[in-house]
């Protein structure tokens, strides 16, 4: 049987544990207020973040592209004691709901919030870092990564979402489908890095450093 990849992601949904109230509340207001509300990680793409959050531990976690505040908060909530996160964007009104909502979560303590073109935050920002997720401008996709990278720690995992872009990436004919092409090459051919593009939601890239042979 051939099925659509939205009845996929709604069954997904359907069969994940459900999130808490306040993200009912927060997808209902970005919709509202949001002309791109399909910015938002969404139910089954949050609850990947935050098991990864809460496996991997990490300490120091970088976000790039903070939207209106649904990945920051999953992997908030994760984070282990004493453990921070930084989320970067450009979008004033965004970034104000997001640390609304993050207050209610009770995560907002946890959480840095930088204002500002992500390329101008990255260079004042010292790593390590454990953990980052890129959700942003899908055309500096290859400028986060190469901006990232020399801060990520040596077990560090950067996640990158929408790396499927709709599809797309399998006839790109546009520009964030050409981008996310773009990028989806340059990490494979690097050498540097070993990386897995998981089919999650929109898809999502799990990238750590090579690793030399035992």
């Amino acid at each position: 049987m051939n099925v659509g990849w939205n009845a996929i992601g709604a069954y997904a949904e359907a069969h994940s544990t459900p999130p808490p109230e306040l993200f009912e509340r927060l997808d209902a207001e970005t919709r509202e207020t949001q002309s791109s509300p399909g910015m938002m990680i969404g139910a089954v793409g949050g609850a990947f973040l935050s098991f990864v959050v809460g496996m991997k531990q990490p300490r120091r976690v970088l976000e790039i592209g903070t939207f209106t505040g649904w990945s920051s908060i999953a992997m908030a909530s994760a984070l282990p004691p004493g453990g921070t996160l930084v989320t970067c964007d450009v979008n004033g009104e965004t970034s104000a709901i997001a640390r609304r909502y993050a207050e209610e979560a009770g995560v907002a303590d946890r959480i840095e919030y930088r204002l500002g073109p992500a390329a101008e935050t990255l260079r004042s920002l010292e790593g390590p870092f454990d953990l980052v997720f890129i959700d942003a401008d899908k055309s500096a996709y290859v400028d986060y990564y190469e901006g990232v990278l020399p801060k990520l720690a040596d077990d560090g995992v950067i996640l990158v979402d929408n790396t499927l872009s709709d599809g797309d990436v399998l006839e790109p004919n546009g520009p964030i489908s050409r981008a996310i092409a773009r990028f989806n090459a340059h990490v494979r051919d690097d050498d540097r890095v070993e990386c897995l593009l998981a089919t999650v939601r929109d898809g999502i890239t799990l990238i750590r450093k090579r690793r030399a042979p035992a």
